[in-house]
C-alpha cells in the first residue's frame, strides 16, 4: 500500500496495523532545537486511548509512546523523529468469522477489491487504531508550534451526536474536558449519556460532528488555488477513518446566506484589521486572516454492531453478519484529539511552507 505520508515539509508517515506488535509515525521535517520528550506527547494519546469509560471501546491499551530517533538531550535535532506505540491488547480471535465475509459499512470489501486480500484483525491500516499515531505526530507539532507561535491555541470538541446538537447559548469551555464526549454543553451532555447507553444495550451506535477551533493562528497561512489551507486542512480531516464530511467556517450553510450576511466585514482596529464576524472560518482564498481557524467533520455510526446486517462473504453468497469484539458506540468520541492533532500538523506545515516562501514578512495596512 502506498500513500502513507502527508505534509509538505512537515511529513507524517504512519505505519502498522490494529492487530500488529506495533504502530507508530515517522515525522520529519521539525526544525531543530524544539524541547520534546515522551513525556510532552503522552497526554495527547491519553485522551485518545481507548477503555476511558464505557462509552468508548473497552480493548486497554496503555498507548504509551516511545521516541526512538530525533531527539538529543531533550530537544529535536533536525532528522527525522521516530514514534512507537506497542499494541499489547489485541483479541484477534475475535474477527475469526468475519476473515472471509465483508462487515457492511467497513473497508473489507474495498480492501479486498483493490487488493486482493487484508488483514481481517479489527481492519488492519482501516482500523481506528491508527489515529494513535496521528495523535503522537500531533504532539509534536503541538510542541514545535509552542516554540514558533506561543499562544497559539488547539481546541476540539462535540457539537453533535446523532440528532441531537449542543445549545451554543449554554457554550462553556470549561466543560470540555468535563465529560467523556468533550461537550462544551453540560445539559447535552448528560442527554447523550443516557441516549448513547441505550443505543449501546441495544448493540447499535451513532454518528457525530466534531468542531475543532485554532486561536492564535498568524495571518498569511497557506496559498492560492493548489496550496490552500482549507483544502488541506479538509484533506487531514476526510483522512481520518469514518469521516464523511468536513466544514470550513458557516461551511453548507453559507449556502443558505445572501451576499450581505455572509461577508466578513473589516474595520481598523489599534492593532491591525478587525473583522466584525467569521463566516469564512477564518480562511479567505486558502489563505488565514488571523481569525479563528473553524473546521468541523462528520463521523458515520460505527459499523461493528452485534446487530444482524446483511451482507456477502468471499464465495458470494448472501449472509447475515453480527461483528463481535469490542468497539465504540459513538467512534465521534475519540476522534476529538485526533482532529486537534491533524489541525496541528496542517498548521505547523503551512507555517514552514509561508517561512520558506515569504520568511514570515506581511504585507502592510494603515501604515
Amino acid at each position: 500500500m502506498s500513500l502513507n505520508t502527508f505534509g509538505h515539509l512537515f511529513r507524517v508517515t504512519t505505519w502498522g496495523e490494529s492487530h500488529g506488535p506495533a504502530i507508530g509515525a515517522t515525522v520529519d521535517g521539525v526544525p531543530p532545537g524544539v524541547a520534546l520528550t515522551e513525556a510532552d506527547l503522552q497526554p495527547w494519546l491519553d485522551r485518545r486511548k481507548p477503555g476511558t469509560s464505557k462509552f468508548t471501546t473497552q480493548r486497554k491499551e496503555p498507548d504509551e509512546v516511545r521516541i526512538l530517533s530525533g531527539v538529543f538531550d531533550g530537544v529535536t535535532t533536525g532528522t527525522s523523529i521516530q514514534l512507537m506505540i506497542e499494541n499489547t491488547d489485541q483479541r484477534s480471535k475475535d474477527y475469526g468469522d468475519i476473515a472471509q465475509s465483508f462487515r457492511p459499512g467497513h473497508a473489507d470489501i474495498t480492501y479486498h477489491q483493490k487488493y486482493g486480500l487484508r488483514d481481517y484483525r479489527g481492519g488492519g491500516r482501516s482500523s481506528a487504531r491508527e489515529t494513535a499515531s496521528r495523535v503522537a505526530a500531533g504532539g509534536v507539532a503541538r510542541a514545535a508550534l509552542a516554540a514558533l507561535v506561543p499562544g497559539l491555541k488547539i481546541t476540539g470538541y462535540m457539537v453533535q451526536m446523532g440528532a441531537k446538537t449542543i445549545d451554543r447559548t449554554r457554550f462553556d469551555a470549561a466543560q470540555i474536558e468535563e465529560n467523556p464526549f468533550w461537550c462544551p454543553d453540560p445539559v447535552m451532555a448528560d442527554e447523550w449519556a443516557v441516549y448513547l447507553d441505550d443505543l449501546r444495550l441495544n448493540h447499535n451506535s451513532v454518528g457525530a460532528v466534531i468542531e475543532v477551533v485554532a486561536e492564535g493562528v498568524p495571518a498569511g497561512l497557506g496559498a492560492p488555488l493548489y496550496g490552500k489551507l482549507d483544502s488541506d486542512l479538509a484533506s487531514a480531516m476526510m483522512s481520518i477513518n469514518a469521516v464523511k464530511a468536513v466544514e470550513i467556517g458557516d461551511g453548507m450553510s453559507a449556502a443558505m446566506l445572501t451576499g450581505v450576511e455572509n461577508a466578513d466585514e473589516i474595520r481598523m482596529g489599534p492593532n491591525g484589521p478587525e473583522f466584525l464576524s467569521n463566516h469564512a472560518g477564518g480562511i479567505l482564498g486558502g489563505i488565514s486572516t488571523g481569525q479563528p481557524v473553524i473546521c468541523r467533520f462528520a463521523v458515520k455510526p460505527t459499523s461493528s454492531i452485534l446487530t444482524p446486517r446483511k451482507t456477502i462473504n468471499q464465495r458470494g453468497e448472501d449472509i447475515e453478519l453480527i461483528t463481535k469484539g469490542r468497539h465504540d458506540p459513538c467512534v465521534g468520541i475519540r476522534a476529538v484529539p485526533v482532529g486537534e492533532a491533524m489541525m496541528a500538523c496542517v498548521l505547523l506545515d503551512h507555517l514552514l511552507l509561508d517561512r520558506a516562501q515569504t520568511g514570515g514578512k506581511r504585507g502592510k495596512i494603515g501604515q
